[in-house]
């Protein structure tokens, strides 16, 4: 129960952040987290009938901030190397849709949580953290941003919550499938997965 919670509030915001832009990275998730806020809060797009648009409006704003090529390889580890270029791609396509379809109704019924952003520290001039804190009714959560710097934007490509790495949660699946399948066999699992209701 604890992994899918924090699973929840990674997904939540990694997905749903506006276009990246050149400040630092604090500014960058800052501003990202309070426009996703904003899109969530929208009474505009509220009640069971604007359900798809506002899954619309974040599937478009999730494109423009989040770096999914190298979530996708991070995920894959040393394996990215056994996909060739078009199973890469179409990885990196069936990786997004799984994450949208394990988190969409999660993310969509967000509860005016408050957010804290704390600070940000520098791995290396392309790299870098940012220390942010969810705050619900009973609990406090931190959550850290790992960025990289990619095309003048500073760009998500992995959250941890308590310790909890998406990357690495998703890497330890990838790999324990990889270790006796093929690039393809796992594509295959993704397609199949994707399509559940």
């Amino acid at each position: 129960m604890k992994i899918k919670l924090v699973l929840f509030f990674a997904i939540f915001f990694l997905l749903l952040c506006q276009p990246a832009y050149a400040g630092t990275p604090l500014e960058t998730i800052r501003i990202n987290v309070n426009s996703v806020l904003e899109i969530l809060r929208d009474p505009s797009l509220q009640g069971k009938d604007k359900i798809e648009l506002k899954k619309k409006k974040l599937r478009t704003v999730y494109y423009d901030m989040f770096n999914e090529v190298e979530l996708s390889r991070r995920s894959l580890s040393r394996n990215w190397r056994r996909f060739d270029a078009v199973q890469q791609e179409e990885f990196v396509r069936l990786f997004h849709q799984l994450l949208e379809n394990t988190y969409a109704e999660r993310i969509l019924a967000y509860k005016n949580e408050k957010i804290v952003f704390d600070r940000e520290s520098f791995h290396s001039p392309t790299q870098a953290e940012v220390f942010t804190r969810v705050i619900t009714a009973s609990a406090e959560i931190p959550i850290n941003y790992r960025l990289i710097l990619t095309g003048g934007n500073w760009r998500v490509y992995d959250v941890i919550i308590e310790n909890i790495s998406l990357v690495q949660n998703y890497r330890t699946q990838f790999n324990e499938i990889l270790s006796r399948n093929s690039p393809e066999n796992l594509l295959e699992i993704l397609r199949k997965k994707v399509k559940e209701p």
